[in-house]
Parts: structure tokens; C-alpha cells; sequence
């Protein structure tokens, strides 16, 4: 079990947090490098040239990094860190979640409204359901999660409406498939970064809200 809680896969390639010092799954962890003239930069889509520094997927993880100036000491050099970094990050990883939520969208594997997210989850269609934290308690709860699928409450209502082309949505629900198996990564490291919005959790599995 790693320091987030996630289960281990055998075959699955894992990187070491320079804070807890553990090897964990590649997925919990954010990529940085350090750029040209020393400023260190978030590589969340893991294409950036450099040396990786890899710190777990969690707001006080990642404070702590910052604060203890542990990115110089990965990187053996001075480096500079931007200020507000860890908003900074938690702004880019749900960007990455609302642009994969878009896409598949587009390819057919996600829809919002109340009643097509019912519908979906009616018919066992619906693998992950998206419930904006900012939404009414009482409008949320009338829906579940769908059975061994997945719940997730942490984007608001205007970035679940930027995903889906709306200025503001409520629920909405993905299909299986490798764009829905992103998202719920994505969406997981969001979950470790992202503070809690409106008082209540930011994901879970299983979780029934029915």
C-alpha cells in the first residue's frame, strides 16, 4: 500500500518521492523538472526533457517539499520555485481532468443532466459518475455510484461546464474505456492536491449517494 493509499500493481513502474523517500505507482506521483535557468516546472503530461523529481500526489506532501527546499536538494542545484506552486499545480491538474472529461465528451463516453446521467446509470452504462462539489446536496444524493464504478466531487460547476461546452453542470457521467480510465487517474491526483470544496469529500469508490 502506498502513502496515498493506493494498492500496488506487481507489474506497475513506480518512481521515489523525494520526501517520503518510498517508491510508489508512477500514477500518485507529479513529475518536475528543473528548466534552463533553474526554475522548477510541473510536468504533468511527463514529456519534458530533463531529470524527473517525482513528489506524491498530495497537497501537504508537496507544502512540504517546498517548504523543507527539497527540490534543490533532488536536483543538487539552486532552483527557484514559483510562488502560490502548490495552487499553481492543483490549477494545472484539473485542467488535465476537465480537457480529458471534454474529450470524451466528443468520442461519445460522457454525458450531464440529471436525467441522462440517471438514464446512464439506469442501464449500467455509466462507469464513473461527476457530481460538482458546489451542487445541492439534496439534487446529488438522488443519484449513486455505479456498482464498482467510481464517484468524484471535486471540480465545481463551472469547470464541470467547461468539460462538457456549459457554462455551469451538475452531474455527469463516463462510459469504460481508456479516456475514462484517464480521467479517474488524473481526477485521483487532483484529489490528493485540491483542498476540500463546499465541506464534503472530494472522491471515492463506491461511494453511494443514493
Amino acid at each position: 500500500m502506498t502513502r496515498g493509499g493506493m494498492v500496488k500493481s506487481k507489474d506497475e513502474t513506480e518512481r521515489r518521492c523525494i520526501v517520503s523517500r518510498e517508491a510508489e505507482p508512477k500514477r500518485g506521483l507529479i513529475r518536475f523538472v528543473v528548466s534552463p535557468d533553474g526554475l522548477v516546472v510541473p510536468d504533468l503530461a511527463e514529456k519534458l526533457p530533463g531529470r524527473g523529481i517525482w513528489v506524491s500526489a498530495d497537497r501537504a506532501v508537496l507544502e512540504e517539499a517546498v517548504k523543507k527546499k527539497l527540490f534543490a536538494k533532488a536536483a543538487r542545484t539552486q532552483v527557484t520555485v514559483p510562488d502560490d506552486f502548490v495552487n499553481l499545480i492543483e490549477a494545472g491538474l484539473a485542467d488535465r481532468v476537465v480537457h480529458l472529461i471534454s474529450l470524451a465528451r466528443k468520442a461519445g463516453g460522457a454525458v450531464c443532466g440529471f436525467e441522462k446521467v440517471k438514464s446512464w446509470l439506469a442501464d449500467g452504462h455509466a462507469k464513473v459518475l461527476l457530481q460538482a462539489s458546489d451542487g445541492s446536496e439534496r439534487g446529488k444524493g438522488k443519484l449513486w455510484t455505479p456498482e464498482g464504478g467510481r464517484w468524484f466531487g471535486h471540480l465545481t460547476s463551472s469547470e464541470l461546464g467547461l468539460a462538457f461546452g456549459r457554462e455551469s453542470v451538475i452531474h455527469g457521467a463516463l462510459s469504460g474505456g481508456g479516456l475514462s480510465k484517464r480521467v479517474v487517474e488524473e481526477a485521483n491526483r487532483l484529489m490528493g492536491v485540491r483542498e476540500t470544496i463546499g465541506g464534503e469529500g472530494s472522491a471515492g469508490k463506491g461511494k453511494t449517494t443514493k
